[in-house]
């Protein structure tokens, strides 16, 4: 199984942002965007693993004891900058709760065996990414870039999560289906 632990975002916000990128999907029609109903928080990418140490990892995640916080969506950006684009986010603004919360999640994983992060912590997100192209093709969001330009920040709204999930990832033909297969509390 393909598993992943994230927040999941409150479907006022998810109206927010999927408005706001039906507006912009002409400006960059070559780009890979990520359905509406798929965006979400990732806390922990992990991988694939099979169902039996997927149990295990339920149980470790069990024990993780972290605060909710605020979560502004607010804002964009690309990856790995505006000069060579390959991924377009929404950035994320919170207190060090959400932080705390995902090097608790990683923590707590590394004692399964599974690799600590080697990033900082980078909240944000996946809006489109720009595909199999190779780097010196065109700038797939060259177009979306402009227009961004002209426009005010984003801000789609704030909310507190009382949850945690571990997800499973199904690839499938338009994008991977993302599937909720346990819940952890916060505080």
């Amino acid at each position: 199984m393909r598993i992943f632990v994230a927040l999941d975002i409150d479907d006022a916000i998810r109206e927010r942002i999927s408005r706001f990128m039906e507006g912009l999907r002409g400006f960059a029609p070559d780009a890979r965007w990520v359905r509406p109903e798929s965006l979400h928080v990732t806390l922990k990418f992990v991988g694939e693993k099979p169902p039996e140490f997927v149990e295990k990892i339920k149980q470790a995640l069990s024990s993780v004891q972290a605060n909710s916080t605020d979560i502004t969506f607010r804002g964009y950006g690309f990856f790995p900058g505006p000069k060579a684009p390959r991924v377009f986010w929404i950035g994320i603004e919170s207190g060090p709760q959400l932080a705390s919360l995902a090097s608790a999640v990683d923590d707590t994983l590394v004692t399964l065996g599974i690799p600590k992060e080697e990033h900082a912590f980078s909240p944000h997100l996946t809006l489109a990414r720009a595909g199999g192209q190779k780097v010196r093709a065109p700038n797939v969001f060259q177009h979306l870039q402009e227009k961004l330009a002209a426009l005010t920040i984003p801000d789609f709204g704030t909310m507190k999560p009382r949850e945690f999930f571990l997800y499973q990832s199904q690839p499938q033909r338009g994008g991977s289906r993302y599937t909720k297969i346990a819940t952890f509390p916060l505080r």
